[in-house]
């Protein structure tokens, strides 16, 4: 089920009333509500994928409590069954394929021709998330920052809570357990700002990033047939493309939490006002990034084992969190190209020069100066998500190479002027708002014609359902 289809309009409201209005005295009961309506959106795509779900679940939580065991030995079994039974699901249905194809590569270049079996299986949507809820929680336990959850349906909502269950944030047990097992009630602001959320989220999603795909589409496809500037102005279209479609997502997700008395872990913190790739990579989806920091990069040594192995580990994360995204090895080089840019910041020790600074914190606009890092760091970042958007290596490839060299195609200046119109309001707003993140400041009779503004804009653009690009992760 899509968070902006006319499906998640019933659903929603729906659950709202029965969760707040029939089961509210009861939090048991408001938790097996949860339960069910999580695994009814999930299995409005494929009851198949439902089953998964519910086995990897059901594996966690009973490895939870092998690893609270106090004999080490046995606690480092279960943990390694644990990273074993959720990495084994990942490999079969989302990197089988991909290894299986590379090893036929591979012996045909030593003259050997096979036939292999490829699975010829969807991956299930949310894979990469939820097996990472599991394996978070699993950790958490075995480091001894996290306790067993003894009640099954509290940690199959942990692990399934439908806002966040396709696309993330990717949260901790420590930070939602204790919400889930704690009684709720209604909170009339928390609930204001939930709407207000929901409403942003599907602005950016349905009128931004769905108006900009349909571009970004057109451009990639016939590449060839683009002008260099078309195709410059079709990467920067994809970058707010896919920060509308995936912060879209995550506002959505957040605000649908609230509604139910959820505080979910932020995702996004205005990237693209970035003054280096460190300081990108802390405010683009931060549950990952978070993720891979504490349980690869900190366990391997992080950067206090000397500068060598700072940098192996640096490639490690980066190279992972690349094909985290997808078995291709666009995706690899996608990661490879940010860890080269994240490396001379950490053999300079610059890398953590802005941790929780905000650009131009007391003034209106940036500095000259604070405007160069930034926009250094969009176009590296720009160039990077070529990669990611193009559909293998070889295009992604000849992309850039004709970006440099098509000049002899014609113009298309409303094409330019059409992704002005959607990027331009975006970069504004998120300015406004970078300060203060979700408040917006200004009088009450304006901020009410800014939301109605936004609500008739995204009923306008509502129509096509389109599915958000992380669902495919």
């Amino acid at each position: 089920m899509l968070f902006n289809s006319v499906e998640f309009l019933l659903f929603l409201p729906s659950v709202f009333i029965l969760y707040w209005f029939v089961f509210n005295r009861s939090l048991h009961w408001q938790n097996i509500l949860i339960l069910i309506a999580s695994y009814f959106f999930y299995g409005w795509w494929s009851w198949k994928f439902m089953v998964l779900l519910a086995l990897s679940t059901f594996l966690d939580y009973l490895y939870g409590f092998g690893v609270a065991l106090q004999n080490r030995k046995r606690a480092r079994l279960f943990l390694w069954l644990s990273v074993l039974n959720n990495l084994g699901i990942l490999a079969v249905f989302k990197y089988y394929n991909f290894f299986a194809l590379q090893f036929q590569q591979g012996l045909a270049l030593l003259g050997l021709h096979t036939n292999v079996v490829l699975l010829q299986v969807a991956i299930p949507i949310g894979i990469s998330f939820y097996t990472f809820h599991g394996m978070s929680y699993v950790f958490d336990i075995y480091r001894d920052k996290q306790k067993p959850v003894k009640n099954f349906i509290d940690y199959a909502v942990f692990v399934s809570f439908f806002p966040l269950l396709v696309a993330g944030p990717i949260e901790r047990a420590s930070h939602l357990l204790p919400q889930i097992r704690k009684k709720r009630f209604f909170n009339n602001i928390q609930a204001a700002d939930g709407c207000r959320l929901i409403l942003w989220g599907l602005f950016k999603k349905v009128v931004i990033a769905d108006s900009l795909a349909v571009i970004v589409d057109n451009i990639f496809t016939h590449y060839h047939d683009q002008h260099a500037s078309s195709l410059i102005v079709g990467a920067i279209a994809f970058s707010f493309q896919i920060y509308g479609d995936f912060s879209g997502y995550t506002d959505i997700a957040l605000g649908t939490a609230k509604l139910f008395g959820f505080e979910l872990l932020t995702n996004f913190k205005f990237p693209y006002f970035s003054r280096d790739i460190a300081e990108f990579w802390r405010r683009w989806h931060i549950s990952l990034s978070s993720w891979f920091r504490d349980y690869l990069y900190i366990p391997l040594g992080g950067s206090k084992q000397g500068k060598l192995k700072a940098v192996r580990n640096t490639f490690i994360i980066f190279l992972v969190s690349g094909f985290w995204h997808g078995a291709s090895w666009k995706y690899i080089a996608w990661g490879g190209i940010h860890a080269c840019g994240f490396l001379p910041l950490l053999l300079l020790n610059r890398n953590r020069k802005h941790t929780s600074d905000v650009v131009a914190q007391e003034r209106r606009l940036p500095s000259g100066r604070e405007l160069a890092q930034m926009m250094v760091t969009f176009t590296f970042v720009t160039f990077a998500w070529v990669f990611f958007r193009a559909a293998d290596m070889r295009e992604a490839i000849g992309y850039l190479t004709s970006a440099v060299t098509n000049y002899k195609q014609p113009k298309d200046l409303l094409m330019c002027l059409s992704v002005c119109c959607y990027i331009i309001p975006l970069i504004g707003c998120d300015w406004w708002l970078r300060r203060d993140e979700r408040s917006l400041k200004a009088p009450r009779r304006i901020k009410s014609v800014i939301y109605v503004v936004l609500a008739l804009l995204v009923l306008f653009y509502f129509g096509k359902q389109t599915n958000f690009i992380y669902f495919q992760f």
